[in-house]
């Protein structure tokens, strides 16, 4: 009896029994996926390169060592029409960047105030929101974009008519001139203190969580960390003899010399990707708001919390738990919609690339490296956000 139980089993692995075990199908189908993927993949690339064979075309990324021979407007870093095409695409994947940097933070700042704005008890406040979140989130982009640059900033008065602001700005339609600062030999000492100072601040703000985890006492760590990173970087500075001038800008009568400018491309496209992304944002922060079980403020209140307290200390924290994971969908939005500011000539990563596609005809290339680099950027940006998330979700005892 017991060598015919030991023996039943592998009697009974016939071929039938294979076709409907879930495991065995599942990994037959996965195989048969990636052979598939593999082989279209491969179809595409063989035929691409016979294409380009055929055609007389140069493959290969040799290309970015040759010279561009454009100008670029706007530029973080040293860059001129001798410099190679792999710069010139450095110089639009860091424009990309920078609008992206300020326009999360831009965008974020009025979704938050717009979000809870609407659920004000105040009727004019919640409507005004409401108007707000309904015009923009309904108006392409693009459309923001055009009525920021060609309904706003080229209303701007001439160079020889330049508004004078004051801390010597200049206001024209060539965008705001603002003092360059010029830095002295010394000032090599300011970087290291601001470091010194963003770990204090991370040191102080883990001694008084903890210190409120087992006295219940509140440390407020914001105004210590504007102390230590605002006060020991400007106590190094004056330790050092201030190495600090300034380069303002002069507007004569057709064009502006000395000073930083800020082209207005770069600030219609700012600002209605900020303006525009901040009304999806807005409705992420009142539905995370929504979210949180109404007796937790009644708690709060029952406690004699005041709203704002409640609001800041009770329900944001709670209501993050499901602000994140939309908002990080957003930012990556907002990223991708900064290709939009090659329709007003913004020096971003799709304009500066179309460029080189257009002068030396890698299309294959280029886009390639359009690819490459938005994944990074949205990889990069989704796990940043994972790892926040984590951090801000409840931990249970």
């Amino acid at each position: 009896m017991t060598d015919h139980a030991a023996i039943a089993p592998s009697e009974a692995r016939t071929l039938r029994s294979y076709i409907y075990d879930p495991k065995i199908r599942a990994i037959f189908f996965q195989i048969l996926t990636l052979v598939i993927v593999v082989g279209v993949g491969w179809s595409i690339f063989d035929n691409t390169v016979a294409n380009l064979a055929r055609s007389g075309t140069a493959s290969g990324y040799q290309f970015l060592k040759g010279r561009a021979g454009f100008d670029i407007g706007a530029s973080l870093i040293e860059y001129s029409s001798d410099s190679t095409y792999g710069r010139a695409i450095l110089v639009g994947f860091l424009n990309t960047i920078l609008v992206a940097f300020f326009g999360i933070i831009t965008a974020t700042t009025i979704g938050f105030i717009i979000g809870i704005g609407r659920l004000s008890k105040n009727w004019l406040i919640a409507k005004l929101c409401t108007v707000y979140v309904e015009v923009f989130r309904n108006i392409p982009v693009l459309l923001i974009i055009f009525f920021w640059y060609k309904g706003v900033l080229s209303s701007l008065p001439q160079v020889r008519d330049s508004l004078k602001l004051p801390l010597g700005m200049v206001l024209n339609n060539r965008g705001l001139a603002f003092p360059r600062p010029v830095w002295g030999d010394t000032a090599w000492v300011i970087p290291p203190a601001l470091v010194i100072a963003i770990v204090a601040t991370f040191i102080v703000a883990r001694w008084a969580k903890q210190r409120q985890m087992r006295t219940g006492q509140q440390f407020h760590t914001i105004w210590a960390a504007i102390g230590l990173i605002v006060g020991l970087p400007v106590l190094a500075f004056l330790a050092v003899g201030a190495p600090l001038t300034f380069d303002f800008p002069i507007a004569g009568r057709f064009n502006l010399s000395g000073g930083s400018v800020i082209a207005p491309e770069f600030v219609a496209l700012y600002l209605a990707l900020s303006f525009y992304t901040a009304s999806f944002i807005a409705e992420t922060i009142r539905a995370g708001i929504r979210a949180v079980a109404k007796g937790q403020s009644e708690a709060a209140a029952a406690l004699g919390l005041q709203p704002s307290t409640t609001t800041r200390l009770v329900v944001v924290p709670q209501a993050m738990r499901v602000i994140i994971p939309p908002l990080t969908s957003q930012y990556l939005n907002l990223t991708k919609n900064s290709s939009l500011g090659i329709a007003v000539g913004f020096p971003e990563l799709v304009a500066t690339g179309g460029t080189t596609m257009n002068q030396t005809g890698q299309a294959i290339e280029v886009v390639s490296i359009w690819l490459v680099v938005y994944l990074s950027i949205s990889i990069t940006t989704s796990l940043f956000m994972n790892w926040f998330n984590a951090k801000m979700a409840l931990v249970e005892r």
